[in-house]
Formats: structure tokens, sequence, C-alpha cells
């Protein structure tokens, strides 16, 4: 008898065998779940516990070239890779330079027209260059890369890559073979040169014209000598500047038009990195760009953190540089660094982070659950999530945690912003502008009436500050306290600014010559004009807003929307009246934010950034003083007159200061906000384990359901089960033929 034959026919029926099936479906969760698996990461499970940060980008960089990047989405990336000469103090604040590659802070000297040197003290008027020489650390090398590959003669591997040559290259990791190079003077020269560059559309270019001896002939040597080349490649080292020279392999020399202080914050962004002429050179071959096999894709940088994946439409990754040259976290700080935990890494080697990995999230409601699983490491507060994350407190001044939040150990770090949002006057306008008394009058009732505490709390979520003036917080000569506020918006009671009475703007009205919001003369109500280029239902709430602040001393506000480039046309032209706008710094120097009120930056006459054309002669003089001088006394003294002026003439509702949110899991640390720095992320330390356990603790699966479901299908599957093996037992036996009527045996299955 074979019995085996008769096992194997009733263990292969259908139905037995679907139910094994589905048993081994519904025991894997419970294996897994033993097993210390988290079910739900979107992470491979070894990286766990791996020194890696978890980030996320929603629009993927158009540019990662150092001369054309500037977007904050692209910052991300290029301030993590390339370095200037100079890089902000991480934790110091006002916020302060300090050497990176630079040996020292550039040596400066000012010379006349002749070339005779002038003292540091000569008025900007008598300097006819500023000259910035500056040393680099020797011993910088830059990551490893395919363009200073070499054979064993000393012959680049990749320069001169035949039609064929790029077969099956597709990625900068195609390439087997890589190496690297020290950093030199001459690549911060060959750096700028590239900011010329017709080819490179550098948007600094304008700016840096005015400044920079020689730029603006530069681009047309540049066409001229390409014109000559047949070739892809123009080697800019072959074409002098005079305003960027190398002085020997470590030092090279800027040279400046007139006095331009500024450029040292300029000399801490990527703009003003290095970059290599082997990288120029190698990208500029035939068949790279259709590869994507450029500056654009792949930097090439000495930072701490090199880009070893580019797939913008699913994710991107950093990883440490091994060429690194080392530097240390900082072991000074501000008052309460030391309390906060901010210096205990103070001297270790820098970066602390392995990899860091940005995952592609369009929609903010899925990169906020994932967020609350241990999925990634911090996050900003939208809307979407503010009443999950956040409770206003203290009369709707301070924001603090929710208790969901304090449960996980979730931290809150705040920042005001290096940036102001406000209402502006066209100072052109017969009625809202001029320097009449009249019209200053009505502008500084309209400011008090303004209600921009009320503003943040509806529109901001509380996420701000009222602005005293033009200078917000961290940028030097701003104040705070009693001395910064604005007296002609603001009283100081206990201790806080409180804004003006309304019957002190409608006294204000009065004196206008409008009482109760009607001309005095004509006795017709006073109609202003609000252009915005707004729509939708948030546009419509601001708008009723904005309506009923006016009404409050019945002014009549007609609010004309219009679409932006429309809308930019009548800036330009002089025809807003009262319009909204906003202005981040560029770097943090007063000259930033008050050349935004300086005449000759006026936009309908010059074409400037001074969107209010407001123009102040004795603010324009103290402007042209102050923007060549060193941080000082003497310098914060003609701020504050400054500041002065416009608080009284008020061609600004000076608005408010945004605040800057972010969540942080308890296995973050040294996060401090910079709003000026780009290279942050070298500072920051995490603990890989106590993720892995709070990940753990978070993501559980819930089984029960899972184990209720297989018993009901047991249960049900039980009497079909019988059924059948009592069928199989019965039909198994049959007679064998040949033999007697009596005579049988089981048939093999």
């Amino acid at each position: 008898m074979n019995y085996n034959g008769y096992f194997m026919s009733m263990l292969g029926g259908p139905l037995v065998f679907s139910l094994v099936r589905w048993l081994g479906i519904f025991a894997l969760p419970w294996l897994t779940a033993c097993s210390g698996e988290v079910l739900n990461s979107p992470y491979p499970a070894a990286g766990k516990v791996q020194n890696v940060a978890y980030s996320s980008f929603n629009l993927r960089p158009k540019t990662l070239d150092p001369a054309r990047s500037y977007s904050a989405n692209e910052i991300v990336f290029t301030g993590q890779i390339y370095e200037p000469p100079l890089q902000y103090h991480y934790l110091l604040r006002p916020y302060s330079l300090e050497p990176l590659t630079a040996q020292a802070m550039p040596q400066v000297t000012y010379v006349d027209a002749a070339g005779n040197p002038l003292p540091p003290e000569a008025p900007f008027r008598e300097v006819a260059y500023s000259v910035y020489e500056i040393q680099i650390q020797p011993g910088i090398h830059y990551q490893p890369h395919p363009a200073f590959a070499k054979d064993e003669t000393g012959r680049f591997l990749y320069h001169e890559l035949s039609p064929g040559g790029l077969a099956g290259i597709y990625k900068l990791s195609d390439f087997p073979h890589r190496d690297s190079r020290e950093l030199v003077a001459a690549d911060y020269v060959y750096q700028i040169k590239r900011l010329a560059s017709p080819w490179v559309h550098s948007p600094i270019l304008g700016l840096m014209s005015r400044y920079i001896v020689g730029m603006k002939t530069y681009t047309q040597t540049l066409v001229a000598a390409q014109g000559k080349d047949e070739g892809n490649y123009l080697d800019l080292r072959a074409y002098p500047l005079r305003g960027a020279e190398v002085v020997d392999r470590y030092t090279y020399r800027l040279t400046i038009e007139g006095k331009y202080p500024q450029l040292r914050y300029w000399l801490a962004m990527p703009f003003f990195a290095p970059v290599p002429w082997e990288a120029d050179r190698f990208y500029a071959q035939s068949g790279m760009a259709e590869r994507n096999l450029n500056l654009d894709w792949y930097p090439v940088g000495t930072g701490p953190y090199m880009l070893t994946e580019n797939d913008p439409n699913r994710r991107m990754v950093l990883e440490r540089n091994p060429n690194f040259h080392g530097e240390t976290y900082p072991a000074q700080g501000m008052p309460g660094d030391k309390a906060a935990g901010l210096l205990v890494d103070g001297g270790e080697s820098l970066p602390f982070i392995d990899r860091v990995v940005f995952s592609l999230e369009k929609e903010s409601i899925p990169y906020w659950n994932k967020f609350l699983q241990g999925y990634y490491d911090t996050s900003a507060v939208t809307s979407d999530s503010f009443d999950q994350a956040l409770r206003i407190a203290g009369g709707g001044e301070e924001l603090t945690l929710t208790e969901e939040m304090k449960t996980k150990g979730i931290k809150l770090v705040t920042a005001i912003g290096t940036s102001i949002s406000y209402l502006g006057f066209n100072m052109l306008d017969p009625i809202v502008g001029g320097d009449s008394e009249r019209a200053r009058k009505l502008r500084q009732a309209i400011s008090i009436a303004i209600d921009y505490e009320e503003f943040i709390s509806i529109f901001a979520n509380s996420q701000g500050i009222a602005a005293q003036g033009p200078l917000p917080p961290g940028i030097f000569g701003h104040q705070s306290g009693k001395e910064g506020i604005n007296p002609h918006v603001y009283n100081w009671k206990n201790g806080q600014p409180r804004r003006k009475s309304l019957q002190t703007a409608r006294r204000l009205l009065i004196e206008a010559g409008y009482p109760n919001g009607r001309d005095a003369e004509s006795g017709k109500p006073l109609l202003l004009y609000f252009d915005t280029t707004g729509k939708g239902p948030d546009s419509a709430s601001l708008v009723s807003w904005m309506r009923k602040q006016f009404q409050k001393l019945n002014i009549q506000l007609v609010v004309r929307e219009t679409d932006y480039n429309r809308f930019q046309d009548k800036m330009r032209q002089g025809n807003a009246q009262i319009f909204q706008w906003g202005w981040t710094a560029d770097y943090p120097d007063p000259e930033n934010f008050l050349f935004l009120l300086y005449g000759p930056e006026g936009k309908v006459r010059h074409g400037g950034e001074n969107a209010a054309n407001y123009s102040n002669p004795e603010f324009n003089r103290l402007f042209q003083e102050m923007k060549s001088m060193e941080n000082g006394p003497e310098r914060l003294t003609k701020i504050w007159k400054m500041v002065a002026i416009v608080r009284r003439d008020a061609p600004w509702v000076w608005g408010f200061h945004p605040k800057e949110v972010s969540l942080l899991h308890a296995w973050n640390f040294n996060v401090q906000p910079n709003l000026m720095a780009n290279n942050t992320l070298k500072y920051r330390r995490i603990d890989p384990q106590l993720r892995a356990r709070l990940r753990k603790e978070w993501n559980r699966p819930l089984l029960w359901p899972l184990g209720a479901l297989l018993a009901v299908l047991v249960l049900g599957a039980a009497p079909a089960v019988v059924t059948y093996w009592r069928k199989e037992y019965r039909s198994g036996w049959a007679a064998v033929p040949g033999e007697g009527r009596g005579s049988q045996r089981k048939v093999s299955g």
C-alpha cells in the first residue's frame, strides 16, 4: 500500500492548500514583530541604528552650480558641499563672520585713485579701491571625483572622451576611477570668473559688476574668446580679471570699486566657493549635459558632505566626504547656550552625522504623519499640523507644545526671521505720499489703526512679532525693549509695547484734515486704494480684515486685485497707492534693510528695491555714510538716527517679522536656528539608538484584529476540511479489477 501517495492526496487538496497559505500570510506579522522589525518603515531595516539623518524636500533643485544657485531649496545641498572662505559662527548673535577655509579674516587696504594707501578710517569718498587679500589653509582636498582621475603617466583619464566614451555612463558613479587634489587659491579666482561667464548666467553678475574691478567688461572678453575657440570648453585661467588675481598658491586678491564692506558677507555664500577647472573641463565635454552630468546635478566641493545620489523624483543623499579637512564644534556661545546643552560637544570633530537621506514629499500631511512616527528627524509647522502641534498662550504671544508633542519628547525651537513683511505707501501718491505734515499724520494714524498683533494671530498662527522699524532682531542696530519701540505707534506699558489707542489715531486723522474719515474742505469720504495680487478664500479673508482696519477710522478702502505681472507693472510705474511687500535679508547687515528706503533705490525713478519710492535728504545722507562703515558706536548712532527718521515719516506700516518654528525629536542635538548660515548640517548630532527604540514603541503593529480574523477563518474552514477529508477517505478505496467481488485495496494517489 502506497501510504505516501495517500497522505499527499489529502494535503494537496485545494481547500487545505489555500488554508495553509493564508495561515502563513497571517502568521508573518507575528513572526516579524517577534523579530523586532518595524512593519511600516519606509527605510531599509539595516538603517535603523545607523548614524543617518532623515529629511525631505518638496521641490527638485533646479541647479546645484554655486555660480547659479540662489534658491532656498538648493542651498540645503550646496551649503554642505561647497566651502567659501568665510562662514557665520554657529552660536554667536548678532550674526558674526569667521574664517572657514581662510586662515584668517581678509586683510583690507584702501587706496585712492592714484594707488596711494589710505588709513582704515578714510572717508568713503576718498576711497577709489578696496583691496581684499585672502589666504586659504593648506592641506584642504576636494571630494573624490572622476574629473581628477589620472593614469600612471599623469594624464587625465576622462578629459578627452571619445564619442563612444560615455557608453554605459548614466550617472557619476558609473565612472570606475576617481581621485582628488589640494584646494588652491586659483580655484576661488576661477569661480569668480565663472560669475561673469555668459553661459553660466549668474544671478549676482549685475551686482558684482558694480564692485569687482573689470567684471563689467569681462563677459565681453569671454564672448570674444569663445568665438575664436571651436571647442566646448573655454579655460578661464587664460583670461585675467583685474579684480580677482592669484597672488601665490594659497593667496588671492579681490579689488573692489570704492568701499563696500558688505563684500565680506558675500564671501560666506556659495557664489564665492571654489570650483576646480578640472570639473569645468570634465563636464564641458560633448554628451555630458544630455546625461545630466554637470554642476547642476553633481557638485564638486571640499565641504563635509558630498552628493552621492541625485534622483530628484525620489530621493537625494549626502554622505560624509572622506577627504574633509576637519573642523571642530564651537566651544563659545551665547549666555544660556551651555544650560541648553549647546556646548556639550565643544571641540569635537565635525561632522557628527555620516549620511543624510532626503526623500521627496510633495504633500504636507504624509510628511507630518511620518514625522510623528519617527521617520523624519525634524519638521516645520504648517497650517495642517498647527493645532495638533502647538498651543497659543500668554495672551496670544507665546507658542507652546501640545501634550501629545510633549509626551513624545518633541522639542520646540523658534527664531525670529531676518525678514520683514510690511504695508507700504507710495510716497509719490498725492494723498498718502509726500513729506507734508498732512500726509505724514495720515500715515501715522493708519499705522496705529492697523493692528498687526491681531494680523499675526489670525493669519500667521502667532508665528511672528510686530515690527518697530525696518531692522529685525539679530541685525546690527536693532534695539529691543523700551528703547526699541516706535514711539509714534506704541507706548511702553508694564514692560511691553502697547499699540496707541484709536483715539490717538483719530486725533491724528483730524490734524491731517480728515475728521471722521472725510475731507475737511470738501466733505467727501476719504477713499484709499489697496493693490494686491491675492485671490481665493485666504485672500478674501485678508482683504476683509484689511477693510475693517481702515473702517476704524471711517476710511473707505477700495481693493484692486490683479495678477502678479500687472501688479509688478503698477509698482514700476508708481500707479499703486497702498501695497503689501516684504524682504528677506541676503546678509545680516543693516544696509541690506535700510537701502529699501534709500532715495536713489526708488523703484519708479531708478528701478531699485525702494518700493515705497521714499526719499528723505537727511536719511539719504546718513545712509551714504553708514553703508561704508564698519560696525561700531559711530555706525550705530547713524543707524538709530535713520530709524528715527523713517519711524516719524512712516513710509511703511512696519508690519511684522515672521517667526521660524521647528519641531525636533528627542534624538536631535546641537540644533540652534541660524538664519544666515547655510552650512549648519555639520553641527547636528543624533542618537540613532534612541531613535530606533522610540520608532519601535511608536509603530507597534496592532495584531489582535489579524488574530481575530485568523480564528474566524480557522473555525469557518474546519467543517469544510472535515467534510473534504471524509470524502477523500471514502473515495480513496476502490475495487481491484480481476479480483474477487469482495477484494479491495487502496489506490495510490
